[in-house]
């Protein structure tokens, strides 16, 4: 009987063969999800390991193109590109997590809209939150979505003039924009035009999909905006949110097994769909049937995800510093075992393997712009 280790080396060596461009990254990884079990599980194991607990464990990107597969919360990421922990109009937060990786568009987006942030007064750039994990897929803790690389949470603190150091974005506590002391209602001491300024913005990029809101935020923009309110409607009210603004950027058109969200209804959205967060009906407990049977609960597995993602687990990976906006691991961000000790790594070398490539030519790596720290 082949061990379950076995399968796994065959699918690396499956990738360390293939050439990754185009639609052939696609085919590659569908082909390594068929070579592997859809268990996945370690040969010690009584249980096969959560999807959760598969993606966790990944402290580095597959060397494989960028491709994003499945949906917003139910799929993986091939190729990731991370964001430097430091920018020149941006610092990413809660590094420990080590969730700033994603499809190279979003990336390529974050860096625009750091500076436009900037331009319109948002302090000196962002503070960055989560985007997602080195091969996306769900996550240990936090997020449902965040899966496949095209989604962005920025807080609603902007970047201070000094720059923080690792300990302080690991301890700088979040800010939320409401009145706690009130019914869903932002706070008028904290909230300003700019962060109106700064939400509308993200809404009104083409490639942006979506920007979730806490819904008494989006009730202060329908009332308060006065410009141009086109993108209004791509502002949804979303429980939590209060703390920082979530960003959803549209499948990219070099990720053919990227599933899309249905369009956002036409209006403002400032109508009954509004109203109704203001209702006693979505903050209401759930009555508990003394009848029913206890429902063991099922957890996601590596089966319930789009096939290729099987594949995405097996590639071999890629370096940090290889897979960064600009090439290089920033300073400030922390040294990771597999950083430090390549043999620590439970997937094979990456040294022979080819450079990963985006399947669009349109659309290349980012690049370091001048002024980026490194």
């Amino acid at each position: 009987m082949i061990s379950p280790l076995s399968r796994f080396s065959a699918g690396a060596r499956f990738f360390n063969g293939a050439q990754f461009s185009g639609q052939w990254a696609t085919r590659a990884l569908v082909a390594a999800a068929l070579i592997l079990p859809l268990g996945l599980e370690p040969a010690l194991s009584a249980e096969p390991q959560t999807a959760k607990q598969l993606f966790g464990a990944m402290t580095l990107p597959s060397r494989t193109a960028p491709v994003s597969f499945g949906s917003y919360a139910k799929g993986c990421l091939s190729g990731a590109v991370a964001l430097p922990a430091d920018g020149p109009t941006w610092q990413a937060m809660r590094l420990s997590r080590n969730r700033r990786w994603g499809n190279p568009h979003m990336i390529a987006f974050l860096e625009r809209f750091s500076r436009d942030a900037a331009e319109i007064g948002w302090g000196s750039g962002i503070l960055l939150g989560d985007i997602s994990q080195p091969r996306g897929g769900p996550m240990l803790t936090g997020h449902a979505s965040h899966q496949i690389g095209l989604d962005a949470d920025i807080w609603f603190q902007p970047k201070p003039a000094r720059p923080m150091s690792v300990a302080e974005r690991e301890s700088r506590p979040f800010v939320s924009m409401l009145d706690k002391t009130k019914f869903l209602t932002v706070n008028p001491d904290r909230w300003t035009p700019t962060h109106a300024r700064l939400i509308m913005r993200a809404a009104s990029e083409p490639e942006v999909d979506r920007v979730f809101v806490n819904p008494a935020i989006k009730k202060k923009l329908c009332d308060t905006w006065t410009g141009d309110r086109t993108s209004m409607g791509k502002i949804r009210p979303i429980y939590g949110h209060d703390e920082h603004f979530h960003i959803r950027i549209k499948c990219p058109a070099d990720s053919p097994g990227c599933k899309p969200q249905a369009a956002v209804a036409p209006g403002d959205g400032c109508d009954k769909s509004l109203a109704w967060w203001f209702t006693k009906e979505p903050w209401a407990k759930p009555k508990p049937n003394p009848n029913a049977k206890p429902v063991k609960p099922r957890f996601v597995m590596l089966s319930d995800l789009p096939q290729a993602c099987t594949g995405v687990l097996a590639a071999p990976a890629s370096s940090e510093a290889a897979s960064t906006f600009g090439g290089k691991v920033p300073v400030s961000a922390p040294i990771t075992r597999s950083m430090a000790d390549p043999s620590s790594s439970t997937l094979p070398s990456s040294a022979d393997v080819p450079p990963a490539s985006v399947g669009d030519p349109a659309v290349p790596l980012p690049t370091r712009r001048p002024g980026a720290t490194q």
